[in-house]
């Protein structure tokens, strides 16, 4: 396995810099930002896409501190019933996996989306309970009219451009379990995978390494990001695990994100790691720092610090013992 960085994190600093930077922390890869949610500010994503030259000394800027690109992330709602911000996410998604197709990235990361409950509506549904049985309705109208057939048609150009597609296992969006993304693949195409935040899963419930089980049977984890959740059981009594109070609201919080290693114990991180190494992902930790706690410098710094001491970067050899 490999550590990087999402470099979102690093947006104040040029390209050039945010590179120096995750190169001196020691890291191997970076993940880049191309628009919507994350912002571009390290990829001029039409320049890249009209100009060769411009894409050759991009990457050579990445390849010559020894670094390699994980994944283009482009998080939008290409499904949402706000035409305008959809089909932003929608161009954004097709002209990132052209660039990554060019330049050599294997996976683009994404968000399902999350559509509305009928052709009329103006805002976002996301349905979480099966009754009264309106919400069902709902979901059945997203998954039948907007989420499987956008994906069809995304996963045929992921596919055309050897890319796969990473969708974060985010509350808010349609696709948010492990039972929702392999759902989705089943209806679409193995080119659809997940980008596993086990932050997301500890709020729902869900351990994350019987999710790495789950998902990587099925070789259905494209990617991988390392953030933190810290669970205030107290809060969790007053508010529930679906808290609504603004993420800076953290003394009454149910949960909030928080650096590796300050929400599960290392043991936990470790036992991550093994999961994903046993069942098949051998390919980058990417950090994504959102801990209101801690500043971007000591936040990146304490999960370098802890994730060096759990990854497994050598490849097993033979059991000499047996």
């Amino acid at each position: 396995m490999k550590l990087g960085v999402f470099a979102v994190l690093f947006s104040q600093k040029s390209f050039e810099e945010m590179l120096d930077h995750v190169k001196g922390a020691g890291l191997d890869a970076v993940e880049i930002g191309t628009g919507c949610y994350p912002g571009n500010a390290h990829c001029p994503l039409d320049e890249l896409l009209e100009d060769e030259a411009k894409r050759k000394a991009y990457l050579e800027a990445v390849t010559s501190r020894g670094l390699t690109i994980s994944a283009f992330s482009c998080h939008g709602n290409p499904i949402s019933p706000d035409k305008v911000f959809a089909e932003e996410s929608d161009e954004v998604l097709r002209k990132t996996i052209k660039l990554a197709s060019l330049l050599g990235v294997p996976v683009v990361n994404a968000f399902s989306g999350t559509a509305g409950d009928s052709e009329e509506a103006k805002q976002p549904n996301w349905p979480v309970v099966p009754w009264p049985a309106e919400y069902g309705d709902v979901l059945k109208w997203q998954w039948e009219n907007r989420l499987i057939p956008y994906w069809k048609e995304i996963a045929t150009l992921a596919e055309e451009h050897n890319v796969k597609i990473g969708l974060e296992l985010h509350g808010g969006f349609l696709v948010h379990t492990p039972y929702t993304m392999l759902k989705l693949r089943e209806e679409t195409s193995p080119a659809i995978g997940a980008n596993l935040d086990p932050s997301h899963l500890w709020w729902q419930g869900i351990d994350p390494v019987a999710a790495i089980k789950i998902l990587g049977k099925a070789g259905a984890i494209h990617h991988f990001h390392a953030k933190d959740t810290y669970i205030d059981q107290d809060n969790v009594n007053m508010y529930g695990l679906t808290d609504m109070q603004p993420y800076g609201e953290v003394q009454t919080r149910a949960w909030t994100f928080r650096s590796v290693g300050c929400g599960h114990s290392i043991q936990e991180w470790s036992d991550m790691m093994s999961a994903l190494r046993l069942y098949g992902y051998d390919y980058v930790v990417s950090i994504e720092h959102e801990d209101p706690l801690m500043s971007i410098d000591e936040g990146f710094a304490r999960a370098v610090k802890n994730l060096n001491e759990v990854l497994i970067r050598e490849t097993p050899g033979d059991m000499w013992w047996a």
